[in-house]
């Protein structure tokens, strides 16, 4: 492994309190090259408006997030209860999206919940390939993100890379890949040997850490601060073939989602954490490629 850095990208739930428009500015000046837009920071009737200051910023648009992320409902978010609901706004969320270009879009399966397992297969199925028709008209790819087992409950029916590539295969449509997120995947059985077998699925990454004693699905922190392997992590993702953007993605509750941590990343200044969050990519990508040498 002897690659220069690769692109580096933020979403923007990383700076959760600054608006679009700021987002740019603060990841332009810190030097990442791309920004994974969250639908929920762009404002209703300046579209148009903020797709040319998109455009003027000199960043690409990495793996987007729509408002409505998943198939079924999710607990810790606001959202239609009826998937065929979600399902529509997903699909809305999409065209509103594409103009940016993204080079995915995330989608979630949610979690069973009252559905039962062989019910929510079925409605995430067929919600998945009216999604994914959509993304194709936009001539887009999807990105499936398998979760944490820790936090399936809440979050997700697909807990792992093989999980993802079943479903996927299922789905049937061509434009449907994975994204793949070091926090929830981390401590997955077998890791590095689904990665292997599965890489050429991957059409998005998402960087971040798990903090030791973790206070819930929003605390994370950066790469480097929290106990998983990121460097080996890295390098398999590298050597499996992996040649797109690491975006960085913290979740670190300020109380905007019940939790407020004392010691939470969002309040900070976003244009300094970028820049810490880019130096801690930087770091665990050296350590990455050190020990890919000894």
């Amino acid at each position: 492994m002897t690659a220069p850095d690769p692109p580096f990208a933020v979403c923007e739930f990383t700076t959760l309190r600054a608006s679009f428009e700021e987002d740019l500015a603060v990841y332009a000046e810190a030097g990442a090259d791309g920004i994974g837009i969250c639908e929920i920071k762009l404002v209703e009737g300046r579209e148009d408006e903020q797709l040319e200051s998109f455009r003027a910023s000199g960043l690409g648009a990495t793996s987007c997030v729509p408002a409505v992320p998943s198939i079924l409902p999710l607990p810790h978010l606001p959202g239609p209860e009826a998937p065929g609901e979600r399902v529509e706004a997903l699909r809305a969320g999409i065209r509103r999206l594409a103009p940016f270009g993204p080079s995915a879009v995330v989608c979630l399966t949610g979690p069973a919940g009252s559905f039962g397992a062989d019910e929510a297969r079925r409605v995430v199925v067929e919600g998945l390939r009216a999604v994914a028709e959509e993304a194709g008209r936009a001539g887009l790819r999807l990105g499936l993100e398998p979760m944490s087992a820790t936090y399936r409950e809440d979050w997700t029916t697909v807990t792992t890379l093989a999980e993802a590539a079943e479903l996927c295969d299922e789905v049937g449509a061509s434009n449907v890949g994975i994204t793949f997120d070091t926090w929830h995947l981390w401590d997955t059985p077998g890791l590095f040997a689904e990665i292997e077998r599965h890489a050429d699925r991957i059409v998005a990454v998402h960087v971040n850490d798990w903090r030791g004693e973790t206070r819930g699905w929003c605390d994370r922190v950066l790469p480097g601060d929290g106990v998983a392997d990121l460097p080996a992590i890295l390098r398999a993702l590298h050597d499996a073939g992996w040649r797109g953007a690491y975006e960085l993605e913290v979740f670190s509750d300020d109380g905007t989602f019940g939790s407020a941590y004392p010691d939470s990343l969002w309040p900070e200044d976003p244009g300094e954490l970028v820049r810490r969050g880019r130096e801690a990519f930087r770091q665990q990508w050296e350590r990455a490629a050190v020990e890919a040498r000894t």
